[in-house]
């Protein structure tokens, strides 16, 4: 098959011949229909996060179930499934007691590119081939572990359907699991990339009296109007906290989501915060960055700051709950669908994205 590897940071990606497996008991092995691009991967490219060459990245997929391992029963070749980058193990302390996305086997493989049994089901000739957070979907072909392939409805877009493995699920999740505005409450999203117009969404099923999106693209905060923002701040002609008290007559806001992955905006969540307010951290940072915040704020006006990983996701439940969302008009899904391009066009897109010139999500199609 042909799959697009990460050999070293700043490198273009290169496609190549592969050979895949077929899968193992507990694994499925999927003909991938679409992928998103994702920031994540690229973190990697650029070097800010590490990982292991040679590695197929992308980490939002969706396909069509291939073949099935001989203890699967519950999936079978035909299945229109998303994948889901933190395969639950089922047993752990987090996974028993409703928490996946904090799943140690998946913190202890997946995040490290191997399978749960720590190897891989890729190769380049004599050499393993790792896949990103055990998905690789920027591939034709990916074998995955099947509590990572989540059954859907077959007339899903599946462009949508990838962007629910990732961007969408960790913002729309991170506004309706890891902490929900109250109805009337003022909300600020920092970020309308893919993960921010996501938590935009999320954040308008909870009637807010106020939606504050932020960023420096007007295209990205037109698209958050779109989606539910009642006012829009461009991050490059104002201060963003004075922005913020002037339209909440210098109180502040309930709850602000941090969707962008930098410290400083972090702390900039933070500090636009009325007094009882929580701000959730859901962009991921590079490796090394730390924040700095005030404790004896946080103490006196009784401050929350938290984090959010995946949206505080259960794949197997919130996956087809937002879908069915979409489908009732609920959650305007098609509307984070920026371009639609193919594996070879990969290097071009993560310019884009690098650059900030990119307007919602781009989708990499599979003939």
């Amino acid at each position: 098959m042909k799959a697009a590897l990460f050999t070293a940071p700043g490198q273009p990606l290169s496609l190549e011949e592969v050979e895949i497996a077929d899968p193992g008991p507990s694994e499925v092995r999927i003909r991938i229909t679409a992928a998103g691009v994702c920031h994540s991967d690229l973190r990697v490219l650029a070097g800010e996060w590490g990982a292991t060459p040679p590695v197929v990245l992308g980490h939002e997929g969706a396909g069509v179930v291939d073949a099935v391992g001989s203890q699967v029963n519950h999936l079978a070749p035909g299945d229109h499934v998303v994948l889901s980058w933190t395969p639950s193990c089922g047993t752990c302390r987090y996974c028993v007691s409703g928490r996946p996305q904090l799943c140690q086997v998946a913190v202890a493989t997946a995040y490290n590119n191997v399978m749960p049994d720590g190897t891989t089901r890729v190769r380049l000739g004599d050499q393993a081939v790792y896949s990103y957070l055990s998905v690789g979907s920027f591939a034709q072909y990916a074998v995955v572990p099947a509590q990572g392939a989540i059954k859907i409805d077959e007339k899903i877009d599946p462009g949508v359907a990838a962007l629910v493995g990732c961007a969408v699920t960790t913002g729309v999740g991170a506004a309706i699991n890891t902490h929900a505005a109250m109805p009337g409450e003022s909300v600020l999203v920092l970020g309308s990339g893919g993960v921010g117009l996501s938590v935009t969404m999320g954040a308008t099923l909870q009637s807010p009296s106020m939606l504050i999106a932020v960023d420096v693209s007007q295209d990205k905060l037109d698209l958050a109007r779109e989606m539910g923002a009642t006012h829009t701040i461009d991050a490059r002609e104002t201060d963003v906290v004075e922005a913020v008290h002037d339209l909440t007559h210098g109180r502040g806001v309930d709850v602000a989501y941090e969707a962008i992955g930098r410290a400083s905006s972090v702390e900039t969540a933070y500090d636009a915060l009325a007094p009882g307010g929580t701000a959730v951290v859901v962009g991921q940072v590079a490796t090394g960055e730390r924040v700095s915040i005030d404790p004896m704020r946080m103490s006196g006006r009784e401050l929350t700051l938290t984090g959010s990983n995946y949206g505080s996701a259960r794949p197997s439940v919130d996956f087809p709950r937002i879908l069915a969302m979409y489908e009732r008009g609920l959650l305007p899904l098609d509307l984070l669908i920026g371009d639609r391009v193919g594996l070879a066009d990969l290097d071009a897109a993560f310019a884009s994205m690098a650059a900030g010139t990119t307007s919602g999500r781009v989708v990499v199609d599979f003939p």
